[in-house]
């Protein structure tokens, strides 16, 4: 089961984020089962002074990385929603969002009070050149 149209919806929050400057952290918690793969971070980096996302796979005995530009980023996150990860959590300046799967796989998708109080560095200083 794909969850591209709620995921796409949470994955559009995040953009914004990262265009209005108040993105801190975005983060895939909470797998099903034990699982080789336990979390990805995803955080924005400069290549050739081009704003792209940094992947980072933590796995139980490596860490693997990549790079993407920000909309082909969700292509390569979509399929890790519900396989293996129930949620992923957008940490901003202004609000954490939660997205995330319960038993009967239903998605929520609640907000709560920021854990940041300062964007992301990189983030910051690409928009402020």
């Amino acid at each position: 089961m794909l969850f591209t149209a709620t995921f796409s919806e949470f994955y559009e929050k995040f953009k914004t984020s990262l265009s209005d400057g108040t993105f801190a952290k975005l983060t895939f918690a909470k797998t099903i089962g034990k699982t080789e793969l336990k979390n990805i971070f995803i955080r924005p980096i400069l290549e050739e002074n081009e704003l792209k996302l940094e992947l980072k796979f933590r796995f139980q005995k490596e860490e693997l990385f990549e790079i993407h530009t920000i909309n082909q980023a969700f292509n390569r996150l979509l399929p890790f929603i519900n396989n293996p990860f129930l949620s992923v959590i957008l940490f901003t300046t202004e609000f954490d969002l939660t997205y995330k799967l319960n038993k009967k796989r239903v998605v929520s998708v609640t907000d709560q009070h920021p854990t940041f109080g300062n964007a992301n560095e990189v983030l910051l200083a690409y928009l402020n050149k």
